[in-house]
Order: structure tokens, then sequence, then C-alpha cells
């Protein structure tokens, strides 16, 4: 190798030179003489503080390697014919999981005659499916496997962090209990009796909406003038 394309040590192209002084620009450089391109014609060398650009290289590899999210697949099971609380547990722990950068593997375990209906399994997956999509989204459909029918649902791309900073969770609208349902229905009801008792303030507001639009044409009328 008796020649060179040497690189000095902020990237600047030095050109074609022989060995014996790309060594001897090393040595006054007090710098080390690295081959970056041995099947290069010439071959490429470049002029560097070998020693701290391989701690440097080291260093970059483990922040790489502690940035890596590492994602598991988790898995929360369930029955065709599950309890409105034990379903909300299996939800709030699928939000966990996704919160926290994980995948969920939903599965429903069918009994007897229950695999002859999988039109049910469909529907609570895809209930599931609505009760999680604020933390994910589903990246593969509800899928028969024998006995069981498995859906699986990943965390959404860069929600994590602002989630995690106190998001509030809204409620899937219909959620809880059938008690906590019919106990909201009620005071609904109550509400809007409260606002049809409501006492009017006056003499027009109690009057029917047909009078009030033939009372307001008629102040819109032609101002009665002093008789000639």
């Amino acid at each position: 190798m008796p020649e060179v394309r040497l690189v000095g040590p902020e990237g600047e192209q030095v050109g074609i030179v022989r060995i014996e002084d790309a060594l001897r620009l090393a040595v006054e450089a007090d710098l080390d003489l690295v081959e970056v391109a041995p099947k290069a014609k010439p071959p490429v060398a470049k002029l560097m503080d070998f020693g701290k650009w391989k701690y440097e290289a080291a260093v970059k590899a483990r922040q790489s390697r502690r940035n890596q999210a590492t994602t598991q697949l988790k898995e929360v099971r369930f029955r065709l014919k599950i309890e409105d609380h034990d379903y909300q547990t299996k939800v709030s722990q699928a939000q966990k999981f996704l919160k926290a950068g994980d995948k969920v593997k939903a599965m429903i375990q069918f009994r007897g005659r229950e695999q002859q209906r999988p039109e049910l399994g469909v529907q609570l997956l895809e209930r599931f499916a609505d009760d999680v999509a604020e933390f994910g989204e589903v990246e593969s459909k509800p899928r028969q496997d024998g006995r069981n029918m498995v859906m699986v649902v990943g965390p959404l791309r860069g929600a994590q962090a602002t989630r995690g900073k106190g998001g509030a969770h809204k409620p899937r609208q219909g959620g809880g209990s059938r008690r906590d349902r019919a106990a909201a229905a009620a005071r609904e009801a109550r509400e809007e009796e409260a606002q049809q008792a409501e006492p009017k303030n006056s003499i027009a507001d109690a009057m029917p909406e047909e009078l009030k639009q033939q009372a307001s044409q008629a102040n819109d009328g032609p101002k009665p003038g002093p008789n000639n």
C-alpha cells in the first residue's frame, strides 16, 4: 500500500499521499492514522483520535439501547357472558397496558354452544375496542382461533407521553353497571321535569309561541298617527 487517499481530522480532503507522509502527519498532529475504506483504490485513511472515537461510539450505542422501547404483548381474557363489573376491570387493565406502551391481546373463550354464535364475540371485542380507543387502536381484527376469538390492540403512537401528564380518560357512553346507568337515566329525567316545571317570569313567557309571533308582527306594523 504505497499511497492512501488521506482525510483530515475535520473531514477535509487532503488528497492522495504516500503512506510515509500520512504517518508523519499523524505523528505531528498527535493523532492516529485509521484506514476507513480498505477496498477503495487507493485505500482511504483518516487522521483521528481513535480512542476518543471508540468512547463516543460506545456512549451513542448505550443511549440508543436505552431509548428503545421494549413492547410486550399483554393478554386479557373474556367470557362471552361476562358481567359488567368484570368487563370494566378488564378494560381498565388493558388501558393500563396500552398507556405503558404495550400491546393487548383480547381473547374470548367460547364454551359449548357459544361457538355457534361467533357474531356475539365480534360484538364484544368491538365494544372493547371502542372502550380503549383513547389509548390504542386495533392492529388485528377479531378472528376465530379454535374455541377462542382473538383481537390485538396496539398503543397509539406518541400518545403515551401526552396522557401521562394527567390526561383524563373519557368513559364510554353507556358504560358502567346496570345500576349506574339506571341512576343516570333517572337523574336526567328529574332534571328534565324540573326544567319543564320552572315558573315563568312574566305573562309573555307563558304565551304560546304562535301568539308571540302575532304580537311581534303587530309591533312591527305602522304606528297610528293623529287624525287630520
